[in-house]
């Protein structure tokens, strides 16, 4: 408390002498030292005049020289730069911190998906388990590529994975025989597949599924990625030349005069760093888009299609579909034989079932019925946190100022020449059109990196508010037969005559406990190395 009134005293003392000569340059040379600006050789020792200062000008002498100020605008653009990335560390910190959640959970779902699809085949369907056992890793890939960012089609895989599953339900369900079909048998098969429908109208409803929750988690990721981008260039913004002089004048001018202990006053204050952050005030309106599209995107992910309910609830599907071929068999046998003729074996039987369930039931010992861990419940705590700085870039200057940079008010501050009761001149508001007229910096122009940005920005919010995602507000949800995997369909979508109904086989009704993420069996690594990023990093540096 005594340390605290004896600088307040210091400082009163130099508020009184005002901006005159400095007694001596001893405690300036202390200063540059403490904050490794330099060396001290070369230094003034005594005031001196500044003829070849071009920003720290002063009618008196002063303790500063060409090389002192050429150090403090580097430090003043340093310690500007420090502030802004001490101020968004907290945001930034939020959403990396959520992606990477995210993205975890989601390859452990899909993995989970995988292990349940498996297991199905293993316990119902045994004797095609090894057969359909690719068939479910190549799905189950191409789910997570299209998730993490790879340009591919949920029609394209799903209808892959149906027709690629038929010759093997057709060897083993439909007309069943001692060995397997030939390869070019199976090749027609794979062919006839959409014409012939041997799953009725499931897989149709599978790519509905699949796009409606798929596609809203892989926007939500995207949409997390940028918003680290965003904040990785702010942090890095470039500085004019005239913002450049402009902070020097603000934070180490008074230092050449002996002032070490001044702060500027608010008013000077705010007009420099609205002035420097024009540009970035500019991203204001679309960062405030951004949240409330994140936030409404989260909202929609709900129910039938949310992708913790669909993929889950896929081998319940593929069930559905797997008795609505064996229903229809002799119909089905007679279509293929017009098509591709009576089938064509070969002597190789199949393998039995390899999957090792003990490894599965592992996983699902990990399931928790738990509703505050689900992936909605997490997305609605991520997306009230991240409200509250729905407002950071727009008020980004004042939280500078108010917080760190200048003097509290009453106190004595700088205007910029002199050490002052308080600053008179007129104060401009926040953006680029406000700063015509400000005293302290001229703003010019725009800036292309902050274009560039604000343009991602209006991109991804087009993306969040696309009409293909879900509203939960228009959603008709009805639950038909016990298995329920395809009844909940959005309304007049289904029918019984297109194998809608129940299986008997039962929904998962489990949730994932975020926290257990790390102790799940993971994605297969080479997913990882995809890129997760839509918008990818530019000039910015690597999140810790």
């Amino acid at each position: 408390m005594a340390g605290k009134g004896l600088g307040l005293a210091v400082l009163l003392l130099l508020a009184a002498r005002g901006a005159g000569e400095p007694r001596g340059c001893e405690a300036v040379r202390k200063v540059f030292q403490l904050r490794q600006l330099g060396p001290l050789r070369g230094l003034p020792h005594s005031p001196r005049a500044g003829v070849d200062l071009q920003v720290c000008t002063s009618k008196n002498p002063t303790c500063c020289n060409k090389k002192m100020e050429e150090r403090y605008q580097t430090a003043a653009k340093q310690d500007i730069q420090q502030v802004l990335q001490t101020s968004s560390a907290t945001l930034k910190f939020l959403i990396s911190r959520n992606a990477a959640a995210f993205q975890e959970t989601f390859e452990t779902v899909i993995r989970l998906a995988e292990n349940y699809t498996s297991t199905l085949f293993c316990n119902a369907y045994r004797n095609m388990a090894a057969e359909a056992a690719t068939r479910i890793q190549e799905f189950f890939t191409d789910v997570g590529l299209f998730i993490f960012g790879t340009d591919i089609s949920t029609e394209e895989f799903v209808n892959r994975f149906f027709d690629n599953l038929f010759p093997v339900v057709y060897n083993h369900i439909i007309n069943p025989g001692q060995t397997d079909v030939s390869l070019e048998y199976a090749e027609c098969l794979r062919m006839a597949r959409r014409d012939i429908r041997p799953f009725g109208n499931i897989p149709k409803k599978v790519i509905g599924q699949m796009g409606r929750s798929l596609l809203p988690s892989r926007t939500f990721l995207q949409a997390l990625n940028l918003g680290i981008e965003v904040i990785n260039t702010t942090d890095h913004l470039h500085f004019s030349k005239d913002c450049s002089r402009a902070l020097l004048r603000m934070q180490y001018c008074p230092h050449c005069q002996g002032l070490t202990l001044s702060k500027p006053c608010m008013g000077y204050c705010l007009n420099v760093i609205r002035g420097c952050l024009a540009y970035m005030a500019e991203v204001d309106l679309h960062w405030q888009a951004y949240i409330q599209s994140l936030e409404e995107l989260s909202s929609a992910m709900r129910g039938t299609y949310d992708i913790e309910h669909v993929l889950l609830n896929f081998h319940s599907v593929v069930n559905d579909a797997l008795i609505q071929a064996r229903v229809h068999g002799p119909e089905l046998s007679e279509q293929v034989n017009k098509v591709c003729g009576p089938p064509v074996r070969k002597t190789a039987q199949s393998p039995s079932c390899s999957f090792d369930q003990n490894k599965d039931n592992e996983g699902l010992k990990m399931f928790s019925r738990d509703s505050e861990e689900t992936l909605a419940n997490r997305r609605k705590e991520f997306i009230s946190h991240l409200r509250l700085y729905r407002a950071f870039y727009g008020g980004l200057a004042d939280q500078l100022c108010g917080n760190e940079l200048a003097a509290a008010d009453g106190l004595p501050c700088w205007n910029g020449e002199d050490v002052v009761r308080s600053y008179t001149l007129r104060v401009v508001g926040s953006g680029i059109k406000a700063q015509f007229g400000n005293p302290e910096v001229k703003v010019k122009g725009t800036d292309p990196v902050i274009n560039q940005i604000i343009d991602k920005l209006k991109h991804i919010i087009q993306l969040l508010q696309s009409k293909s995602f879900p509203k939960y507000y228009n959603w008709d949800l009805r639950q038909t037969g016990s298995g329920g995997s395809v009844g909940e369909e959005i309304s007049g979508d289904c029918d019984d005559e297109d194998g809608c109904g129940g299986s008997g086989i039962g929904e998962v009704k489990r949730v994932m406990k975020i926290t257990d993420c790390k102790s799940m069996i993971l994605f297969p690594s080479y997913i990882l190395r995809v890129n997760l990023t839509y918008f990818p990093l530019r000039n910015t540096t690597e999140l810790s």
